[in-house]
C-alpha cells in the first residue's frame, strides 16, 4: 500500500469510528484500531497481545466538599454507562459514601475486550465548575476529583510472597462510620515491602473481600511498575498522553459554558449532558488520533 492509499484508508477509519454500529461494536473498535496504527506507525506487527483487557477504576472527591462527592459519583455513573455502552462487565468493589449523597471513593472493576486501551487515558484530576444545588447567590463553584486506571494484574504478573503481607479483618462500616456487619468481613491487607495498604468490605463475604483487596493490591503494584518503567523510557512517556498521575489536572467540565475541555490535546465538546450519560466516545478516540500522532 503507497503513502495515498494509506493515508486515504487513515482517514476512513477515522469516519468508522464515528459510525453507531461500529461504536457499539467493541471487536470492531479492537481490529480498526489495531490497523490504524499500522497505518500511522508503518508497523507490522500488532500490539501487545498481552495488553490487559481489564482495569481498575478509582474515583477519590478531591477538593470541594460535598460539591466534589457529587461530582466523583457522577464520574462513576459516567464511566458504568460507558462500559455499558461498550457490553464490557462491571463489578462494585469498594465505596465509601458521603452523608450528602455523594461518593467519597468508589472503586469498581470493569472487564472487557478494549476497556484498558479505551480508559488507560482517563487518569488524572476532573475539575468541575458549575452552580451548585445549595449556592442561593448563583456562585460558579470549582471542586475536584482525581481518577486512576489500573491494569487488572494476573498472580503471574505481580509475585506477593506470603511473608510481605498483612492480612487484618474488621467490620464494614457505612456513612458516618457506623457498623453495618456485626462479624468481621472487611479486610486490610498491608503489602510491608512498599508500604501499600488496601481494604475491600462490600461483599458479605470474607473470602470474597480478601479476593478482592488481593486483586486490588497486585494491580496497583503492577502499576507503579509500568510508571516506573514508562519514566525510564521517554518516548513512551510522551505517546501516554501526560505523565498518567492522578495528580495531573487533565479535564475541565464547565456546565454553565456547557463545554469539556482536555488540557493535554487543548480540544473541547460541548454536550456535557450527554457525555455524563455514558457518550465519551468522541473524547476516547481523540485521545487515541493524539497518541497515534506523538508514536
Amino acid at each position: 500500500m503507497d503513502s495515498q492509499d494509506a493515508t486515504r484508508r487513515r482517514e476512513e477509519i477515522e469516519r468508522l469510528f464515528s459510525d453507531p454500529a461500529v461504536l457499539g461494536d467493541p471487536q470492531k473498535i479492537k481490529e480498526l484500531s489495531i490497523e490504524l496504527s499500522r497505518l500511522t506507525k508503518n508497523q507490522k506487527e500488532p500490539p501487545d497481545p498481552s495488553s490487559p483487557d481489564g482495569v481498575i477504576l478509582e474515583i477519590r472527591a478531591g477538593v470541594g466538599g460535598d460539591e466534589a462527592t457529587l461530582f466523583a459519583e457522577e464520574l462513576f455513573h459516567m464511566y458504568s454507562r460507558f462500559a455499558a455502552r461498550r457490553n464490557w462487565h462491571t463489578a462494585l468493589m469498594s465505596e465509601s459514601r458521603s452523608e450528602r449523597g455523594g461518593s467519597k471513593e468508589v472503586i469498581t472493576r470493569i472487564n472487557g475486550a478494549g476497556a484498558y486501551e479505551s480508559l488507560k487515558f482517563e487518569s488524572g484530576v476532573h475539575r468541575v465548575q458549575r452552580i451548585p444545588r445549595t449556592e442561593k447567590s448563583g456562585r460558579v463553584h470549582t471542586s475536584a476529583a482525581s481518577v486512576a486506571i489500573l491494569p487488572i494484574a494476573r498472580e503471574v504478573d505481580v509475585e506477593i510472597k506470603p511473608q510481605d503481607i498483612k492480612i487484618e479483618f474488621f467490620r464494614a462500616s457505612g456513612p458516618g462510620g457506623q457498623n453495618v456487619n456485626k462479624v468481621e468481613t472487611a479486610v486490610r491487607i498491608t503489602h510491608i515491602p512498599t508500604g501499600l495498604i488496601v481494604t475491600s468490605q462490600d461483599s458479605r463475604s470474607q473470602q470474597k473481600n480478601r479476593e478482592s483487596a488481593m486483586t486490588l493490591l497486585r494491580s496497583r503494584l503492577l502499576n507503579a511498575q509500568m510508571e516506573t518503567e514508562a519514566k525510564k523510557i521517554g518516548a513512551a512517556r510522551r505517546a501516554q498522553i501526560g505523565t498518567g498521575d492522578r495528580s495531573e489536572k487533565i479535564r475541565t467540565y464547565n456546565f454553565p459554558q456547557d463545554r469539556i475541555t482536555d488540557h493535554r490535546i487543548k480540544q473541547s465538546w460541548h454536550h456535557i449532558a450527554a457525555i455524563m450519560q455514558g457518550d465519551l466516545e468522541p473524547i476516547v478516540e481523540a485521545l487515541h488520533v493524539a497518541e497515534q500522532r506523538l508514536g
